[in-house]
């Protein structure tokens, strides 16, 4: 049986696969990969083989869509008795209180929360590391494995968990998954209950799924979307697919291997019977909308979670002493904007469907960035998140896809596909239809 979510919840609901030996398998790898890794904060060993147990002894076990399923969370959605620390030692290190709606969702699909993954401090960059350690690429452990959903994509790329949840403001789930050769679901604006912090990243933050197939990304996303028709991937019509001749930021551009997966995924999507045009996409000139919410959103998270600001990492005061500056340009109306600008061109061009690079370079190296200046992780940042706050800002949804290995990092290539608002189940199924015709290698080989 395959490492899968939707293999291993079959089984437990069949009666053939024992809850308890699933955690058990889980914990096992978890113990053996992470030391490497680090892609964990906290892991519920005896947390989690009670819940396991429990689960067993279920009279509904046949019925649970999730049965025995070991998950992922990351460490910024409360989980009831464990800390949320959000990647800061600044934060409180009491247990919550209560559970994140999305937590009750899983325990009620009959998931097993396994830990809590890393992220960086308050979920800010696109790399993970801190005082946890630095968060390695699987696939080439020089690298960094994303962020801020860091912590979750290396755990599922290692094969600790099959699946995982993370959250995206700018892209914090679909650049970790696009790095470590994954599936990641950003749902649009109030599909998933978000309630990030104080303000979710001022309306633009959601929470999704990360995982290494379709199926089950789609079988995640239906528990936490709780919607069960969503967790079938149904076969898409045929599209009308637009391919942006144009960089959302002048100064970066995607490298030869970027383009080349667009291109590869572009010829795919013809033989299968799509049809594909390319288009000059009226990106923002004006970033401010963006950069206001990255610097200022994170402040009210502080003020609300963090006792002595001063704790925080150098390279974050400096960044949010910036946001205080800028809270006055934060505002739901530049939301609405930017989906008036996406609807426009969808418009125009007859479109279901924009394709666009996930990221537009490898990842850089998996150093101790949280100790470097905020100037250099400014840089950093802008050399892997230019292609998706785009869908943020406009609110809607996007799925980033395996696409290939990048020749000089070995790390993975993703596409990023996004659509209308309540188009994740087409989006799901081109993804489907995508592997089923350009199948992925799901996990570096040494884990599989």
């Amino acid at each position: 049986m395959e490492f899968t979510a939707t293999e291993i919840a079959a089984a437990v609901r069949a009666g053939v696969l024992d809850p308890v030996a699933v955690v058990k398998q889980s914990l096992a790898r978890i113990a053996e990969r992470d030391k490497e890794i680090c892609a964990f904060v906290r892991v519920r060993v005896d947390a989690a083989m009670r819940e396991a147990q429990q689960l067993a002894g279920r009279d509904d076990l046949a019925r649970l869509p999730m049965a025995g399923v070991p998950v992922a969370i990351k460490d910024v959605i409360p989980v009831a008795g464990e800390p949320m620390r959000i990647g800061s030692a600044a934060t409180s290190a009491e247990p919550r209180s209560h559970d994140h709606p999305l937590i009750t969702r899983l325990r009620q699909a009959g998931a097993i929360i396994l830990g809590l993954t890393a992220v960086p401090e308050l979920s800010l960059w696109p790399t993970t590391d801190g005082a946890h350690g630095i968060t390695k690429n699987p696939w080439a452990t020089g690298r960094t494995a994303g962020g801020s959903s860091g912590g979750s994509a290396a755990a599922v790329a290692a094969a600790m968990v099959p699946v995982a949840v993370g959250s995206d403001g700018f892209g914090s789930l679909r650049v970790p998954a696009a790095c470590c050769g994954l599936v990641a679901l950003k749902p649009g604006i109030g599909v998933v209950p978000a309630e990030l912090g104080a303000t979710s990243w001022g309306g633009v933050g959601v929470n999704g799924p990360i995982a290494a197939t379709v199926a089950d990304t789609a079988l995640l996303f239906s528990v936490l979307a709780d919607d069960p028709r969503l967790a079938v991937v149904d076969v898409p019509r045929s599209l009308r697919v637009v391919l942006p001749d144009n960089e959302p930021v002048p100064h970066v551009w995607a490298d030869d291997a970027a383009r080349r997966a667009v291109v590869a995924v572009r010829e795919t999507l013809t033989d299968v019977g799509h049809f594909t045009t390319a288009a000059r996409l009226p990106y923002p000139r004006n970033l401010m909308p963006v950069f206001a919410r990255w610097f200022s959103t994170p402040a009210a998270d502080v003020e609300a979670s963090v006792a002595d600001p001063q704790a925080l990492q150098r390279r974050n005061i400096r960044h949010l002493r910036l946001g205080r500056r800028l809270r006055n340009r934060v505002s739901g109306e530049q939301i609405a904007e930017a989906a008036r600008q996406a609807e426009q061109f969808f418009d125009d061009h007859a479109a279901d469907v924009v394709m666009t690079p996930t990221s537009p370079r490898m990842p850089v190296k998996a150093v101790a960035w949280s100790q470097r200046g905020w100037l250099a992780n400014v840089a950093a940042a802008s050399m892997s998140t230019t292609y998706t706050p785009f869908w943020s800002m406009a609110g809607w949804p996007a799925v980033t896809i395996p696409a290939g290995i990048h020749p000089i990092s070995g790390t993975p290539v993703g596409v990023q596909c996004a659509a209308r608002p309540g188009g994740e189940a087409l989006l799901l199924a081109l993804a489907g239809q995508l592997e089923r015709h350009r199948p992925w290698a799901r996990r570096p080989a040494r884990y599989t």
